[in-house]
């Protein structure tokens, strides 16, 4: 093997292996942090959801009753009704309990498959 070869192989571990150590946090801190929509106790609540997911429902505009009267979650292609074990709604977009009024700036209109 020539040098350059050892220098792009030596190279290449490196990064990886600095990549690698800056993701390991990430993981094992949401490891014990699962936020579970079933065992909220009304939907309002958002105790034990991270704070990045609030900082997240934030920056997409959610509120709890929408300021445009045809565009509510409930409408929306990406809301998630409530279930017999979630009795909130909920989003793909982000984690917690969304209302049935509520809105964000991404709002999706929902399409009929026929």
């Amino acid at each position: 093997m020539n040098r350059r070869a050892l220098l792009k192989k030596v190279s290449r571990f490196a990064y990886a292996a600095v990549g690698g150590s800056m993701l390991l946090p990430a993981c094992h801190s949401q490891k014990g942090s699962e936020y579970n929509l079933e065992e909220i106790s009304s939907c309002d609540d958002l105790t034990g959801l991270p704070q990045e997911e609030i900082d997240k429902r934030n920056s997409l505009g959610y509120v709890e009753t929408t300021p445009i009267r045809e565009s509510t979650c409930d409408n929306c292609q990406l809301y998630l009704p409530p279930t017999a074990k979630r009795k909130c709604g909920g989003c793909q977009l982000f984690k917690g309990p969304v209302t049935e009024e509520g809105y964000c700036t991404y709002w999706a209109p929902q399409t009929d498959l026929v």
